[in-house]
């Protein structure tokens, strides 16, 4: 019985060639220089570095890339300069998700130009639009380029989540290909992942295990800036039907997933993460976003040590 368990526990996770996007995506930082410029050069280094610890997929100027404070000229730079660093090694997926349908086809007809390998369309936020208007806007971005489109769904940021019966309805559309799944509602989810032909990727690092063992084909990670290597082999741990491994490196990072993603706001720690590590020059945010404190840091070092990731 555990045989056929796991047996099918690798067939329904996914392989490489379902999931659009790669398997392990860093919902990536966005470096700034001390004084809040923005460091395409970090950037760079940064893109090198995850594709390099296994990432086979990068989102750019996702909510943890701090897109509500980056003009839209930055984010074309900073696409331009990932997109030339990682040189066709791994997926680009660019953010282009706002509360305004108008300027997210903007953003996805400037990301196109740009190189994007697909397109990151978080829900609408802070106007919470009705299921309907949830449709059209995800429609209508998805009819604006000729890339793929992963859906972002996000409730507890974007105040409205996207029903299953709307899932079931974009799914039919041929460039809505995937899902960014930080709803935390698993058997919604696998409810999805059954009755659709949609690629799930987990969105929220806490339940990375569960819902790779559910159905989905990855993650997309903002723990990953310190752990890719680590979450690569989770999923192919799970392809392979090994669970016992699965769970021994889900909870060999839970220290991280703590650190990270509960602390405070992800953004702040996992650029502290990436700065500790040597990996970018500066942990600067941009206001509203703190930088991390020493004290914080401290305590991240800590957690890092813990988990086998310092």
């Amino acid at each position: 019985m555990a045989d056929e368990l796991f047996t099918l526990a690798a067939a329904t996770t996914g392989t490489p060639a379902s999931a659009p996007f790669g398997r392990v995506l860093t919902a990536m930082v966005t470096p700034f220089h001390d004084d809040g410029s923005l460091d395409l050069d970090g950037a760079a280094a940064l893109a090198e570095h995850l594709v390099e610890r296994g990432c086979d997929g990068l989102v750019i100027s996702g909510t943890t890339g701090e897109s509500p404070t980056t003009s839209d000229a930055e984010k074309d730079a900073l696409l331009r300069a990932v997109v030339d660093s990682v040189k066709g090694r791994a997926k680009v997926v660019a953010g282009v998700g706002t509360y305004d349908t108008h300027h997210t086809v903007e953003l996805a007809r400037s990301a196109e130009k740009a190189g994007a390998h697909g397109l990151l369309v978080v829900t609408p936020y802070y106007n919470k639009p009705p299921q309907e208007g949830l449709v059209h806007h995800f429609r209508t971005a998805a009819d604006a380029t000729n890339l793929p489109v992963m859906l972002y769904d996000i409730p507890a940021r974007s105040g409205v989540a996207i029903r299953s019966e709307t899932l079931y309805q974009l799914g039919e559309h041929e460039r809505i290909v995937a899902v960014k799944d930080a709803k935390g509602d698993v058997f919604a989810s696998s409810e999805v992942m059954a009755r659709t032909g949609l690629a799930y990727y987990s969105g929220d690092d806490a339940l990375n295990l569960a819902l790779l063992t559910h159905g989905a084909v990855g993650v997309v990670s903002v723990v990953a800036h310190v752990a890719a290597r680590e979450y690569a082999q989770m999923t192919r741990a799970v392809d392979s039907g090994d669970l016992v491994r699965a769970l021994r490196l889900h909870r060999q990072l839970i220290p991280a997933v703590r650190a990270i993603m509960t602390r405070t706001q992800g953004a702040i720690m996992a650029k502290a993460a990436a700065q500790a590590l040597g990996i970018i020059p500066s942990r600067q945010t941009r206001s509203p976003l703190p930088p991390a404190t020493d004290e914080q840091v401290a305590q991240l070092r800590a957690d890092l040590a813990e988990a086998g990731l310092l």
